[in-house]
């Protein structure tokens, strides 16, 4: 990595209400300690769980067409909506030969950190572990369910892929975006996510 990055600056709030200007305040006193001077910045407004962030879709592009060396945000759960997510952005990351930095967390996978490597593999460790906790939930829930009697609704085209929307769901997609990756119909893609969103309450 060269001695003057190229940086992006990733900040987000949870509604239009909310302020950035800390976040942008910290992470600009950052950049000015480790003489980074080639900054860009990108801001969304929008809650965690909103898997399409306008500013954040921009910024990947720009790491995958090889224009960013540092993706700087001041804390992991402005950048990723849940630890799965987090691994998917570190993957790309990876792949792209961009760095993370998180600041006030202590995560620097730049070149200059000896343990960058190690603290790639954890976050993506701990990220697939989460995801397969969230599935075995759910899955014990609908045997749990079953068992009991509970009727899963009317048999669907989505039935057959069960484990697929399953596995999805942990990973945040909604329905529409199940519904084109396993090529059902939508109204059938809700209605399996309809399901396995509430039996992943029920008790076991």
């Amino acid at each position: 990595m060269n001695s003057n990055p190229r940086v992006v600056c990733y900040l987000r709030v949870s509604t239009d209400d909310q302020s950035v200007d800390s976040q942008r305040a910290q992470l600009k006193e950052y950049c000015e300690r480790r003489d980074w001077t080639r900054v860009g910045w990108f801001q969304d407004a929008a809650s965690g769980a909103i898997r399409n962030r306008g500013a954040l879709n921009v910024m990947m592009d720009e790491v995958r067409e090889g224009k960013v060396d540092i993706v700087l945000v001041w804390k992991i759960d402005r950048l990723a909506r849940s630890l799965n997510h987090l691994a998917q952005i570190i993957i790309e990351l990876h792949t792209y030969k961009v760095a993370l930095v998180c600041p006030s967390q202590g995560i620097d996978t730049t070149d200059s950190n000896p343990c960058a490597q190690f603290q790639i593999n954890i976050l993506a460790a701990v990220a697939q572990f989460e995801k397969e906790l969230i599935t075995e939930r759910v899955n014990a829930g609908i045997n749990a369910a079953k068992q009991r009697g509970v009727r899963l609704g009317r048999p669907s085209k989505a039935d057959q892929y069960l484990d697929k929307v399953i596995a999805l769901v942990a990973q945040g997609h909604n329905a529409a975006e199940i519904s084109r990756t396993l090529k059902i119909p939508y109204s059938s893609a809700a209605e399996a996510v309809r399901d396995v969103r509430a039996y992943q309450k029920c008790k076991i």
